[in-house]
């Protein structure tokens, strides 16, 4: 017997307000609606993706994270993953991380970077899991002054 589903698909207009909802409880300097709707209508680089989970015998869907990141050649650049603080540690982010990796994979990119606070314990970690080491330090990165590590990740080719 299934009792939950997931799936990672494109956010469409509609997905605005869940992930507005996760963004402000995830982020300290979260998003505006504006800039997702610019994101997903008017940035051709951006891959922007939902992760629902569903109950298919009770047709509910719930939409309990998303990322969004950017192929620009060879290289991408993540530049939000997030997952609903209710379900987190059920290995949805992990869901989404796989996906961006084997997408960008199959998209022929080399490297995938991204931006952490340096006070993200859990975030780094996270990252350092899937492959990813600190590149260097961004010195007074965010709005409040704190630094950013920037991250790399060097996508293997399984082929």
């Amino acid at each position: 017997m299934r009792y939950l589903d997931t799936e990672i698909r494109q956010m469409a207009e509609e997905d605005i307000p869940a992930v507005l909802a996760i963004e402000k409880l995830s982020f300290r300097d979260p998003w505006k609606a504006e800039d997702m709707l610019n994101e997903i209508t008017n940035n051709p680089y951006s891959n922007f993706w939902v992760i629902e989970l569903s109950n298919p015998s009770l047709n509910i869907k719930q939409i309990c994270g998303f990322c969004d990141w950017w192929v620009t050649f060879d290289s991408a650049t993540i530049c939000q993953i997030a997952v609903h603080p209710d379900v987190r540690q059920m290995h949805l982010g992990s869901q989404m991380m796989e996906e961006i990796i084997a997408t960008a994979r199959a998209k022929k990119v080399r490297t995938i970077t991204l931006e952490v606070r340096a006070s993200n314990k859990a975030a780094i970690k996270f990252y350092g899991k899937f492959g990813f080491y600190v590149s260097h330090v961004k010195d007074g990165y965010y709005l409040d002054g704190e630094d950013a590590l920037y991250m790399i990740l060097e996508v293997k080719d399984n082929g």
